[in-house]
């Protein structure tokens, strides 16, 4: 489930001029810095595009209106950090108060890394929010907007979708304690519960029925349970040509709620099934 939020962080000024978005240019200096100063809270992680309240996930559509803006009112500028340059409207990012960034790493201005973030060579764009403790794995991407929690693991090549438009998008949310096996996509506002495990490999989008393979009961579309662990699979479905296997989420195993994971065990669970983290 998800609202939007009724209060924000970012002045009311970004509202107006959303109204008249269509009008807006780079030769715009009040309206670029208006945007300015609200992609700079984003960038200290005072204010985010959408959070976790209770059961629900609360959008900022504020926040997104000045992402949104940001590319009407910068214009584009060269910049360079040694041999590498860039040529873009956003530039990139520069603080990263108690955050390891490996060579490699990218983070655009507008996303947030908490203290305790590593980033190893990876890309984190523009409203995506890291949070403390938490590693972005080798060639792993955190797509626009996406909200990422408090000590997770996103493994190598993990893609993290990324979401501003249409409005009222609801982004990723990865929540706290999760771990995220290598090359799974998790995509189109979909969510993960916290201290799940997904395996390696699976891809969850917002329709994607996720299934419990002890019930057989369909647990619900687009988000793994809380302390769970996850894989890739198929369910059969008849057609006018025959029987194909359509994709889900199959939820193998349900896990002690906030009992850290044992890495050994939960490689053992998914060897069971064919999968690896």
């Amino acid at each position: 489930m998800s609202q939007q939020s009724t209060t924000s962080p970012l002045p009311p000024a970004v509202d107006r001029l959303w109204e008249r978005r269509a009008e807006l240019s780079p030769d715009d200096a009040e309206a670029r810095a208006v945007v300015v100063t609200a992609v700079d809270l984003l960038d200290t992680g005072k204010a985010r595009v959408a959070e976790v309240v209770g059961d629900q996930v609360v959008v900022d559509e504020r926040a997104k209106r000045a992402i949104l803006l940001s590319f009407r009112v910068l214009g584009m500028i060269r910049s360079q950090v040694g041999d590498f340059q860039h040529h873009d409207r956003h530039p990139l990012k520069t603080t990263f108060d108690g955050v390891r960034v490996v060579p490699g790493a990218i983070a655009r201005w507008g996303s947030y890394a908490a203290p305790g973030v590593v980033l190893m060579p990876s890309f984190v764009n523009i409203g995506a929010y890291v949070d403390s403790g938490t590693m972005v794995d080798t060639w792993a991407t955190v797509g626009s907007c996406a909200q990422i929690g408090r000590e997770v693991h996103l493994s190598g090549g993990v893609g993290i979708g990324g979401v501003l438009e249409p409005p009222g998008a609801v982004p990723v949310v990865i929540e706290d304690e999760a771990l995220i096996g290598s090359r799974a996509m998790i995509v189109e506002g979909a969510r993960v519960g916290r201290g799940a495990v997904v395996g390696a490999g699976t891809i969850l989008s917002a329709s994607m029925p996720v299934v419990d393979v002890q019930t057989g009961e369909e647990l619900g579309r687009g988000r793994i349970p809380d302390w769970c662990v996850a894989v890739g699979g198929t369910r059969p479905k008849e057609f006018p040509g025959g029987t194909f296997g359509m994709p889900c989420v199959l939820v193998i195993k349900r896990l002690e709620p906030g009992r850290r994971h044992d890495k050994a065990a939960l490689n053992e669970v998914l060897r069971e099934h064919g999968v690896n983290t």
